[in-house]
């Protein structure tokens, strides 16, 4: 008899961790690792560009460009307009900046570029050669 209760109790814990189990899968496909919830069309959502009344097709756009929310023709113009700003897409930061974080027609802004120059300065510097 004790056998029975023991094999009994054991399966009605098999079916809690199934529930248990069910219920984790549901919440995996509504909540990302941030833990922010996600409603369940917005994955299925066409990209579009940010960039004010762009009406680029982005359904066959490069991962890059859909990730980003600009379209190729956007990345690469010298200004476009974004909330009422002038600004200019920047290739390092995959974002955009206003025009004035750029030298001339660049296409990264100033302090990534100043991060840049100063990594490449530590590469070609060896410790022991430094000025006299």
């Amino acid at each position: 008899m004790g056998r029975e209760e023991k094999h009994e109790g054991s399966r009605n814990g098999r079916e809690e961790d199934d529930e248990n189990a069910l219920e984790d899968t549901k919440r995996k496909g509504v909540v990302t690792r941030s833990g922010r919830k996600v409603s369940k069309g917005e994955g299925s959502r066409q990209p579009s560009c940010q960039v004010e009344d762009c009406t680029a097709d982005m359904v066959n756009a490069k991962a890059y460009h859909c990730r980003h929310k600009v379209c190729e023709f956007h990345a690469k113009s010298p200004a476009v307009l974004i909330g009422r700003l002038r600004q200019h897409f920047c290739q390092q930061c995959s974002r955009f900046h206003q025009l004035g974080e750029f030298d001339e027609a660049k296409r990264s802004c100033r302090r990534r570029l100043a991060g840049q120059n100063e990594r490449r300065r530590k590469s070609h510097d060896s410790p022991g050669e430094g000025p006299i």
